[in-house]
């Protein structure tokens, strides 16, 4: 099975130059925990996850209004439309990451790959050792 196969696709993604704030307020509206940053072309240059937004912004008391590119996580890991989903998850295992953008031939975010996907359409071992892996305490 590909990543084509259980990514969702048109992911929000936002420049690095939006607030905080309007990175928060896509994460609401689109009912996710990561925003792809992307360059003019579309390519990711980062993401900020929700956790980035509690711990690297209203933790260190960062307002609303400060860029993404402040606190955003860098570089962005990503995978291809047809990266086996084998080889998805030891991407996202190795990375300690719970979602990964998707870039297509030409390096633009066309996708997200979360661990609700692999829940829904992977098999239960495979989907049990990528929790398990992602959830390590950090190196």
């Amino acid at each position: 099975m590909k990543v084509k196969e259980i990514m969702s696709s048109d992911p929000a993604c936002c420049a690095p130059a939006a607030s905080v704030e309007e990175a928060a307020r896509l994460m609401a509206e689109r009912d996710c925990g990561e925003i792809p940053v992307v360059d003019s072309g579309h390519k990711p240059l980062g993401v900020v996850t929700d956790r980035d937004i509690a711990c690297r912004a209203v933790a260190k008391g960062k307002g609303p209004n400060t860029p993404v590119k402040e606190i955003m996580s860098s570089p962005a890991i990503t995978v291809s439309p047809d990266t086996d989903i084998d080889e998805c998850c030891r991407v996202m295992e190795a990375n300690q990451i719970r979602r990964v953008p998707v870039v297509d031939a030409q390096g633009g975010c066309c996708g997200m790959v979360a661990q609700a996907d692999f829940a829904r359409r992977g098999s239960e071992k495979m989907t049990a050792e990528l929790v398990r892996d992602v959830s390590q305490p950090q190196r």
